[in-house]
């Protein structure tokens, strides 16, 4: 850590690290990217196992409506043309992902969509749902009980360890529902994976920067910092603040992987399990996200955890109580001058890889 300084630390060498560093280095900065982990690219990251691109940390599909951030992902690799289709497995009844007309025909035969936003309504109506409070009530307002109490109930309380009754309402108002035959989960304009796998996209990002990895920055942050003029920091804002008023809420992610001799295990590549009673949320088959011809596949089942110390924090919790919390790092964030807080864990937000790359940019843009 002795030498010429930096101009930018960037702690993390995931999406929005790499995206800005890779902007600091077009722009003539020198930067030194350090990583945690033993590899770079964050939870996009993949590995080859058995010829086919695992996504170690559960899928990414890439999907976005602007141009630019399309463009740009596209300067560091080809993209495929996979369309995310997900499949919904309650008690062995397959049903399409997201909530489209193949859904509410296999759940009630319907087969017009003013027969299907009839008994939408029905059921609503039924329910007694006025102005929706909560993720079980926004839900039935949306597609109604039955796809609630099937496709939506169950998994969702095993993604996030607590009853729909007391989650927010915004957190379902992220699923498509749509009047029309079009399994096509994302309303994006551009949508694909990296041929490749992620970890080479990302290597093209970070092309030419110096990368550390096995480096934890909070462990020996004052060298650190003294190494560059300001500091890029992508890591959890609580941990950066010694959690001096309590950590932030996590939902976690456990995941077990097995190679299996046949080459093709569910024909998709998510299968959702909507009931309670299966203790995984879904199963990844990870050949049909950049398909490739091989005689065995690869599959992950995903499990949903709290999180604890030691594990890997993946999706804020962003409730009242945590976004209160929340604000209190962040008034303490805006009082640190030299350090850039940025990413999912840096910001507290659940961002999707697109708006990752959107808020790095436009940090970049401010910053030189």
């Amino acid at each position: 850590m002795r030498g010429e300084p930096y101009d930018y630390l960037v702690v993390g060498a995931g999406l929005y690290g790499a995206c800005f560093a890779e902007r600091a280095k077009s722009a003539g900065k020198k930067v030194l990217v350090i990583e945690k982990r033993n590899h770079i690219g964050g939870n996009a990251y993949t590995e080859n196992i058995e010829g086919i691109q695992v996504h170690r940390y559960g899928a990414h599909i890439f999907h976005t409506n602007d141009r630019n951030v399309w463009k740009y992902v596209n300067r560091f690799c080809e993209f495929n043309r996979f369309t995310n289709s997900p499949i919904a497995n309650y008690h062995g009844e397959m049903y399409s992902l997201p909530f489209s007309m193949y859904t509410f025909n296999r759940m009630w035969g319907v087969v017009t969509p003013e027969e299907a936003e009839d008994m939408i309504s029905r059921q609503r109506a039924s329910a007694g749902i006025g102005d929706p409070s909560n993720l079980e009530e926004q839900a039935i307002a949306l597609v109604g009980t039955d796809i609630y109490h099937k496709l939506i109930e169950g998994y969702t309380e095993k993604q996030w360890g607590r009853s729909c009754k007391e989650l927010p309402p915004s957190i379902i108002k992220r699923l498509p529902v749509r009047m029309t035959y079009d399994n096509n989960y994302f309303n994006a304009l551009y949508q694909g994976i990296p041929i490749g796998g992620y970890t080479k996209m990302i290597e093209a990002m970070l092309h030419g920067i110096e990368v550390r990895l096995n480096e934890d920055y909070l462990e020996n942050k004052s060298d650190w910092d003294r190494c560059a003029c300001r500091i890029v920091y992508t890591g959890p804002i609580d941990a950066y603040f010694d959690y001096c008023y309590g950590s932030l809420a996590y939902r976690s992610l456990r995941f077990e992987t097995e190679i299996i001799t046949c080459p093709n295990f569910q024909g998709n590549a998510v299968v959702n399990y909507t009931d309670r009673e299966t203790p995984f949320t879904r199963i990844i088959e990870h050949k049909w996200f950049d398909p490739v011809d091989t005689e065995s596949t690869v599959i992950s089942k995903e499990y949903s955890v709290e999180w604890g110390p030691g594990m890997e924090p993946y999706y804020p919790v962003n409730d009242s109580k945590n976004n209160e919390l929340y604000h209190r790092y962040r008034r303490l964030a805006e009082k640190e001058t030299n350090t850039i807080f940025g990413g999912r864990l840096g910001e507290y937000r659940y961002y999707d890889m697109d708006t990752v790359i959107l808020s790095a940019l436009g940090k970049a843009g401010e910053a030189f």
